[in-house]
């Protein structure tokens, strides 16, 4: 990166950038991002529309008529966010978070920029929004202009490699460096080329050789296999791909803190690590045995539906962004289950437009060709939304989708008790921590409900029915030293009827 002399630069296509922030504290900084997108030997050559209001001459038209007009004509929205929020109008939004919204709804580009590390003295509204913004895309924070530059810099370089503008092979399809056909396992290939011909999504005819089948899915680049074919088929993918792991944990309680009660990071080929991620998933929820209705063998169902635990993880395991040094993680709490995964949605959509149906947008296409194959993942672009109804049809909460800093995490509640439907409830602190207690430990008792929050008998007599009146707890026994509480399940039965 640097700044060479300014010259007039030409190509097929320009795309137009809109600064936004509060003008009178940053203006330094947005003055310095034109001028350094205007002066880029690079940028210069894809950039050269870079829209500052202060720069308009006065019209008839009120200045958020010109903020929203603007935001429309361009491709890209850059926020720089300090400590103020700026004036509000009637709807109690700044401009700046007023032209994010309609960069939001118009499906533009948007990348945040975050100044300072410390957010103590950034306005409440501020911090709000910034809260808003991480959670659908990626914040890039920076301390001074030259760290800002460098910020946009990568952050519009990235912008032209995901456009095709920058001619450079994606992740999936570049040579796998160092990697021969010796190291496709061989009967990794033939295990894959019979699951998929049994699910009917698979006719290959002719040769079946590995490199007939690399061939076949565009999985050889110049006699070497590559990033895409090391993943699914490769003896040892880590051998060359050291963030391809998919780690899993386990915490009894609520809170990712040590100590970790069970951890197993899994290698090996996509199709492995998937199914034994899946697996360690579902070893650690709660399993009921239910009625057989036709032959002897009764049907056991889990408190999350294995269809969405599997989706979960075959969308993070194919879409992630393999450019990262990060990998996937799968942490199951005693609440939820959370896939974190490296990457971000696609630009020009959100975390609402994807619980929508849409096409498919693979961030790794010919990662994804060989699992849709395989019967793993689907092309109707319909994951999310099947997560959803696949959670709501047994009665719980719909799952969570944010992003958290460069991590996409997709959360899915193990019970209908979210911190959301608590909160309805009214409870009382000492209740609350008590609700926490059964979540970690299966069930309280009176006398440990006194011993915990350090309350008489009478008191805790009383809170806890209160419970069991909410339905929050169900009371196991009547008295006795046996009788205990129990989380309640009226919840997933009213939700389960699609209240």
């Amino acid at each position: 990166m640097g700044m060479g002399v300014y010259r007039s630069c030409t190509m097929p296509h320009a795309y137009k950038i809109f600064v936004s922030s509060v003008q009178k504290e940053l203006g330094p900084e947005r003055r310095a991002i034109k001028e350094f997108i205007l002066h880029d030997a690079l940028l210069c050559r894809f950039f050269r529309d870079i829209f500052l209001f202060e720069d308009v001459p006065a019209k008839d038209q009120t200045p958020d008529e010109i903020y929203l007009s603007e935001v429309d004509q361009r491709e890209i929205y850059i926020g720089i966010l300090g400590n103020q929020y700026g004036s509000k109008n009637t709807q109690g939004l700044s401009a700046t978070e007023l032209e994010f919204v309609r960069a939001t709804a118009k499906h533009r580009e948007r990348l945040i920029f975050v100044k300072g590390e410390d957010d103590s003295h950034r306005e409440p509204e501020m911090k709000a929004f910034i809260r808003r913004a991480g959670a659908q895309l990626t914040r890039r924070r920076f301390t001074d202009i030259s760290g800002l530059q460098r910020e946009v810099y990568a952050s519009l370089v990235d912008f032209l490699e995901r456009r095709g503008a920058l001619r450079m092979s994606p992740f999936d399809a570049a040579a796998c460096t160092g990697s021969k056909l010796a190291d496709i396992d061989v009967q990794q290939i033939d295990l894959f080329l019979k699951t998929a011909a049994g699910r009917g999504r698979l006719n290959l005819r002719g040769q079946t050789s590995p490199k007939a089948v690399l061939t076949h899915f565009n999985l050889i680049s110049d006699g070497v296999p590559t990033n895409a074919a090391v993943l699914l088929f490769g003896r040892d993918p880590s051998r060359y791909l050291s963030n391809a792991q998919v780690h899993c944990l386990y915490f009894r309680g609520t809170e990712k803190r040590k100590p970790i009660d069970s951890q197993q990071p899994y290698e090996g080929n996509a199709f492995s690590v998937i199914d034994r991620a899946v697996d360690f998933t579902m070893e650690k929820l709660v399993r009921r045995v239910d009625v057989a209705s036709n032959g002897p063998i009764a049907p056991i169902s889990y408190e999350i539906p294995e269809s969405a635990i599997r989706e979960a993880i075959v969308n993070a395991v194919a879409h992630r962004d393999y450019d990262s040094a990060g990998f996937v993680q799968v942490i199951v709490f005693a609440d939820r289950v959370e896939i974190w995964n490296p990457g971000e949605f696609p630009p020009g959509t959100t975390i609402e437009t994807m619980r929508e149906p849409h096409g498919p947008l693979p961030r790794n296409p010919l990662i994804a060709e060989p699992l849709f194959r395989a019967g793993y993942a689907e092309k109707a672009g319909s994951g999310i939304p099947d997560m959803i109804a696949d959670c709501r049809a047994v009665g719980l909460p719909e799952p969570d989708f944010a992003q958290h800093g460069p991590h996409f995490v997709a959360t899915l509640w193990r019970d209908w008790l979210t911190d959301q439907r608590l909160a309805e409830f009214g409870l009382n602190e000492r209740q609350l921590k008590a609700v926490a207690f059964v979540k970690t430990h299966g069930r309280i008792t009176n006398q440990e409900y006194q011993n915990f929050v350090t309350v008489s008998k009478p008191t805790a007599s009383r809170d806890l029915d209160e419970l069991s009146k909410k339905g929050v707890f169900e009371k196991v026994g009547t008295t006795g030293r046996g009788t205990h509480y129990v989380q309640g399940m009226k919840g997933l039965i009213k939700g389960s009827k699609g209240s």
